[in-house]
């Protein structure tokens, strides 16, 4: 991994990149989903703060346990721009985002433990599809899990029999 010296405040998008091993590409879309901020130098470079470093880990870390950007972007618009978010700050933002996590892992858990059962019916039409009805949430109104809405008689400017047979 490329050092930048102490003395150099700010990071071409390519530096950036190389450090936090993100793709140019990622950088440029967390920019634009106000993730990150550049400034532009007078040839119309990206420049980044150094702080932008810890704020890309912050945001690939969050990213890898499943935490959508949205959420990721009010939290890092909690923290004063230009400032590298510390470890004080990840454990406060992280902490927030635990029961949502726990509540995606209790839905994997279930999938994990009801996957073989949906993949033996071959179907996904039981009376009861833990995955595709979960709770059996259509129960009440109709047999098995289809989320389709209910056909309705045919339009009448549609044929319903073949070309051949058709008055």
């Amino acid at each position: 991994m490329p050092q930048i010296p102490e003395k150099i405040h700010e990071l071409t998008v390519g530096q950036l990149a190389a450090r936090s091993g993100a793709a140019v590409s990622a950088l440029h879309f967390y920019e634009s989903k106000g993730l990150i901020s550049s400034r532009r130098t007078s040839g119309n470079q990206r420049r980044f703060s150094r702080d932008a470093l810890r704020r890309v880990a912050f945001v690939r870390a969050a990213q890898r346990v499943g935490i959508p950007l949205a959420t990721i972007h009010e939290a890092l618009s909690e923290l004063p721009e230009g400032r590298t978010p510390t470890r004080d700050d990840w454990a406060r933002l992280s902490a927030s985002w635990r029961s949502e996590l726990d509540e995606r892992i209790k839905q994997l858990n279930r999938l994990r433990d009801h996957l073989t059962d949906c993949i033996g019916c071959g179907c996904l039409s039981l009376d009861t599809c833990v995955l595709s009805n979960p709770d059996d949430a259509f129960g009440e109104t109709r047999a098995g899990s289809r989320l389709l809405v209910e056909r309705t008689a045919p339009h009448p400017a549609r044929r319903t029999c073949a070309p051949a047979k058709c008055d």
